[in-house]
């Protein structure tokens, strides 16, 4: 397997003409598997909530995606989950809160849920020609913790998901299904430890290694660049006693920008150690987690690199070579997408989300900005301008060259507010008020036009919702400020107490709903 896995349950669910647009490239790469990861993304016969209003595939989508691939060399697999990560689901509380065990987990051991999953095989089975199927497992943390230990007690937890898997695997192979799983949790529970990268021991694995037979155990890494751990890690995984798979990543997931750079980092000694360790089936993930803002097209460069590196060749400038042939643009073009998240050492990993968010009279993240940033922007979106694009690829390059046009004034904004208002400043406040926040604001509507281009361009409607909030809370929230300064300006009785508060620098996640505020979303 030469694989990518895409994930279409963050919202953004691809539409079949970018789906196709995309299997095209890949076919031309030498890529020869597509997964789509959907969650609840598609279409169950008899399951009308799942899915529901979330841009599922229907049924003949997934024909009609299935067909192009086979037409096009791609081996098109269904990437499921039947355990955890199902959290849009049980949002549908009468319809599925019977099942579910605790936070986005179904309830094992219950006759419920397996007729559901009978009903996801069976849908399956109808609309892909492949017999492979990837049926999840993954980051079940809180298995058998909530509704299960009310009705059972307590139970080796373990035992609980291998029952489940059992039974799963029972389901699939009813279907000709020949499943895989990621293999994190099956490995951190059969050692008790929810850091198995350092602490699992192939002994406690091979204590508890009756996994079902016609299974695959994906081991997936897409954070280290040390040989020895992915070395290790698979021969920890196969003492399970298994086939073994590998899925790294092509960084799609941060926010807005690609990470082609980590992407390179990482790719190239997890691959080494595949070769190495006789792992032949080898795929590459580009999750969308927390809102899905990232084009897939946007990691062409990674995926350039890998499909070399899966040839035995890690020549970067054959990388950038076949790059130009598929797509006929320039691999060092596609490079600049990643310059949106490192203008300094100190802003970096998905800099221009939290840059674009932060409040700016609370200030989460101004202890990490310094003058500057606003013009390191200022130059990106010069150079973001200046891309000829074509056709397939100018949506993605116009909609980041708007949030670099955005950054190169809400980047500093508010430091430069607070700085102004604790000095007692008002003329230079003011200024601020009707210079910058205004700017920032017809920017950011211009980056909101070219970002839903983008969207429309790539993905289905469904979760644009989801940036119709974001970004539309945004521009209310500038706007909201900005009346507040000038009403300060006006009659300094008034007071802006947030900006009185000091900046305190912390470690927060970096996800939307805390970058945006501290408080209660």
């Amino acid at each position: 397997m030469k694989g990518l896995m895409v994930d279409c349950s963050r919202n953004a669910v691809m539409n079949l003409t970018a789906l196709k647009r995309f299997v095209k490239v890949i076919s031309a790469l030498g890529y020869d598997t597509l997964m789509l990861y959907t969650e609840d993304t598609y279409e169950v016969d008899g399951e009308p909530y799942f899915g529901h209003q979330r841009g599922r595939f229907s049924k003949a989508e997934l024909k009609e995606a299935d067909a192009f691939c086979r037409k096009n060399g791609i081996e098109l697999i269904p990437c499921i989950q039947t355990l955890a990560h199902l959290n849009a689901m049980f949002k549908w509380v009468n319809r599925y809160g019977a099942i579910n065990d605790t936070a986005d987990i179904l309830l094992a051991d219950d006759d419920r849920t397996y007729e559901l999953v009978d009903k996801i095989f069976a849908t399956l089975s109808e609309c892909f020609t492949t017999r492979k199927i990837h049926i999840g497992m993954d980051e079940a943390y809180m298995v058998g913790l909530g509704k299960y230990r009310d009705k059972h007690g307590d139970n080796d937890r373990f035992e609980i998901i291998n029952r489940h898997l059992h039974k799963v695997c029972d389901m699939a192979d009813k279907y000709g299904f020949k499943p895989m799983i990621w293999s994190d949790m099956f490995c951190k529970l059969a050692v008790s430890s929810s850091d198995y990268y350092s602490t699992a021991d192939l002994e406690a694995i091979r204590k508890k290694a009756n996994l079902p037979e016609n299974l695959t155990l994906v081991y997936w890494d897409y954070y280290s660049t040390d040989y020895n751990r992915y070395s290790n890690m698979i021969e920890k995984n196969k003492a399970f006693g298994r086939p073994i798979a590998f899925a790294g990543g092509a960084w799609t997931w941060k926010g807005f920008a690609p990470d082609n750079q980590f992407s390179f980092d990482t790719t190239l000694p997890a691959v080494k150690a595949c070769r190495d360790r006789g792992v032949k089936d080898i795929f590459f993930t580009m999750w969308g987690d927390n809102g899905g803002e990232c084009s897939r097209f946007a990691v062409l460069p990674a995926l350039c690199y890998s499909a070399e590196l899966l040839e035995g060749n890690e020549n970067m400038s054959d990388a950038k070579a076949r790059l130009k042939a598929v797509t006929g643009m320039e691999f060092d073009d596609f490079m600049l997408l990643d310059k949106l998240d490192n203008p300094t050492e100190r802003l970096n990993y998905n800099a221009s989300k939290y840059l674009l968010y932060s409040d700016p009279f609370m200030g989460v993240y101004d202890s990490r900005v310094t003058e500057g940033v606003n013009g390191y922007y200022k130059e990106l979106y010069k150079k973001l301008s200046a891309v000829q694009a074509t056709d397939d690829y100018k949506p993605m390059f116009d909609s980041a060259a708007a949030l670099a046009d955005v950054l190169s004034v809400k980047a500093e904004l508010g430091i430069k507010t607070r700085a102004a208002y604790l000095a007692g400043d008002n003329k230079t406040l003011k200024d601020i008020a009707e210079n910058d926040y205004t700017a920032a604001i017809d920017k950011l509507k211009a980056f909101y036009t070219a970002f839903r281009k983008f969207w429309f361009f790539e993905n289905k409607p469904h979760g644009f919702d989801v940036q119709d909030i974001r970004l539309g809370g945004l521009i209310m929230r500038l706007e909201s400020c900005r009346e507040r300064i000038l009403s300060y300006c006006a009659d300094k009785s008034n007071t802006i107490p947030e900006l009185s508060e000091p900046v305190l620098e912390d470690e927060r996640s970096k996800s939307w709903d805390n970058i945006v505020t501290a408080n209660v979303i």
